[in-house]
């Protein structure tokens, strides 16, 4: 099997195991999100502190100079997380999941001021059209007047979980330039994953226990597999992008939106509205526009 191949079936894979993390979150009842995020957290560290001893990687692996840049992926990437967990648990799971699909445009953005990176007219045209898309799906309150839906001053709370959930592609987006730059400075992939997961769930603790409510053992479950899938999803992408550069695949990372569309319509009878769709479709092809141009670029 070609690299090339072997990439597409991880990035899928990780793809449906993403889709599967939020069906598993949501389905696990009214738990408040910091509840939550402790478990899934708590599961993937387990699982990256077992591959770190498996691989021999030392506890220091973080690198001379580049613990500021793990630990600025993990305050970014644990608040776009805790935004995205509350956006899954107030909204249809599609929607949730292709807000959070924005960070790869935020990336970009942020890769300007962290690596120097020059954006080219194409890659601005692509955050344009992204932004747009996103604006179906949060439907802010000008959507009320225009179209007769979205968060009007009747339903003005319906726009929070959109807002956050738009924020958590934000963080996410923060968090992978932070990321991209600790990994091209040499610091092993597990033991980001490691780090990041120790953080937040040592993060969620005093958050969490306020509020904190007393667990069924389908609640268990379910958040123990929120904790699997998720680090599932998190090797899968690892894996995929060490078999094939981002320019070749990337875009299949896409086909989370159509898993969790599917989950949500099968397991919690959700359907997306016309105008998410039309959100959907507009960022799928800013994503995939984006995906053809990249291809076209002389290989760095």
């Amino acid at each position: 099997m070609k690299d090339r191949t072997k990439g597409i079936i991880c990035i899928l894979l990780a793809g449906f195991s993403f889709a599967c993390m939020t069906l598993f979150l949501k389905a696990a009842g009214d738990i408040p999100t910091f509840e939550k995020a402790f478990f899934r957290n708590l599961v993937a560290m387990i699982i990256a502190l077992f591959l770190m001893l498996k691989e021999r990687i030392p506890f220091s692996a973080g690198g001379k100079g580049n613990m500021k840049f793990v630990l600025a992926r993990s305050i970014f990437g644990g608040l776009g997380m805790f935004a995205n967990f509350y956006a899954v648990d107030h909204m249809v799971i599609a929607d949730a999941n292709m807000l959070n699909k924005l960070s790869p445009f935020f990336a970009l953005i942020f890769s300007i001021f962290l690596l120097n990176e020059m954006v080219k007219p194409y890659q601005i045209l692509a955050i344009i059209i992204a932004f747009v898309g996103s604006i179906f799906i949060i439907k802010p309150f000008f959507f009320a007047d225009l179209f007769g839906v979205g968060s009007g001053s009747e339903n003005a709370v319906d726009a929070i979980p959109a807002l956050l959930g738009f924020l958590g592609g934000l963080g996410a987006g923060i968090a992978y330039a932070n990321l991209r730059v600790a990994t091209k400075r040499g610091t092993k992939k597990t033991f980001i994953v490691f780090f990041f997961s120790l953080f937040t769930t040592i993060l969620c603790i005093p958050l969490m226990l306020p509020g904190w409510v007393p667990l069924e053992p389908k609640s268990l479950i379910l958040l123990i597999l929120t904790g699997v899938a998720a680090a599932g999803g998190q090797f899968g992408i690892t894996a995929a992008y060490s078999f094939a550069p981002a320019r070749e695949i990337s875009v299949y990372d896409y086909s989370q939106i159509v898993f969790a569309a599917l989950l949500g319509m099968i397991f919690l009878n959700e359907l997306p509205d016309l105008y998410s769709i039309l959100g959907y479709f507009i960022i799928l092809f800013a994503g995939v526009f984006m995906f053809i141009k990249n291809r076209k670029e002389p290989e760095p």
